[in-house]
């Protein structure tokens, strides 16, 4: 599946178009052919580095950071031609990349082989900050083994666990509904890694749980499970924040296992580029 570049937040639709319109044939082979080719600016360039868009090219958004920290601002059209004719043809865009590596003065190749690679859950939590969606893993995946040792059951289980049975699920929030009619009850949905779960909420464990049914974003619901034929619901009564654990998944590598990427030897005062301490939000459709 391949996303828009209207996805991507606070890159501007003329950017996008200029982007088209100038790309060639072939395609943009590296970063420094996208810079000369497309006019476009530096922070047009960061925002596509930062919504991955550089993957087609063998860059994950940290290395295409990095390579157009080396780049100022585009070159005139005769100087952009003539650098052209430097480069070999015929490669994928690998080649090309890996070609622009080799080129590169020997302090900025070794720079970029010190980078440390971005563990899969951070790349998963910055695909949210700049796109507000990710192809690439479900965030309870990262969490699933946490969750199973607490106890807590999948969407999935729903389908064959006892009727009335008490139990433990957790999801991000996809919906939050209240219904006119409903006398006060309040319906949410939410998503796991294996599908979604509805969550039945009365008046009396809103009040009690408030702040946990309208604010999480990750929640966890303890209750009983109700099931007739296709419609399945859990009856809440008792409902937690659980938002702060997604605040993990910057470090987890995707291992079935979930265990923290070990700290790389690559050591630096400074952050290194495409790191953004942000929280993750992943919005979702509320009743107003």
């Amino acid at each position: 599946m391949r996303l828009g570049l209207r996805q991507i937040k606070g890159f501007a639709e003329a950017d996008a178009n200029q982007l088209v319109s100038s790309r060639p044939a072939e395609g943009y082979p590296d970063p420094r052919a996208l810079w000369r080719r497309s006019g476009l600016g530096r922070a047009a360039l960061e925002r596509l580095a930062e919504a991955d868009a550089f993957r087609s090219i063998g860059l994950d958004r940290r290395r295409a950071l990095w390579a157009l920290k080396a780049l100022g601002e585009p070159p005139l059209p005769l100087f952009s031609a003539a650098e052209d004719t430097a480069v070999p043809t015929g490669g994928t865009a690998r080649d090309a990349t890996e070609w622009r590596l080799a080129t590169a003065p020997a302090s900025e190749a070794h720079a970029v082989a010190l980078l440390p690679e971005m563990p899969l859950g951070e790349h998963v939590v910055e695909d949210y900050a700049t796109l507000s969606l990710t192809l690439k893993r479900h965030p309870l995946a990262f969490l699933r083994a946490d969750l199973a040792r607490e106890g807590l059951v999948t969407a999935a289980d729903l389908v064959h666990l006892p009727v009335d049975r008490r139990l433990s699920i957790a999801g991000v929030v996809l919906i939050r509904q209240r219904p006119g009619s409903a006398n006060g009850v309040v319906f949410i949905t939410i998503e796991d890694e294996t599908g979604i779960a509805n969550l039945i909420i009365w008046p009396a464990v809103l009040e009690r749980f408030r702040s946990a049914a309208l604010g999480a974003t990750l929640l966890r619901c303890t209750g009983k499970l109700q099931r007739e034929e296709r419609v399945i619901h859990v009856v809440a009564d008792r409902l937690d924040d659980w938002t702060p654990r997604l605040s993990t998944l910057r470090d987890r590598t995707g291992d079935i296992d979930t265990v923290r990427q070990p700290k790389s030897a690559f050591a630096s005062p400074a952050k290194p580029p495409g790191y953004d301490p942000r929280e993750m939000v992943i919005a979702s459709r509320n009743f107003r």
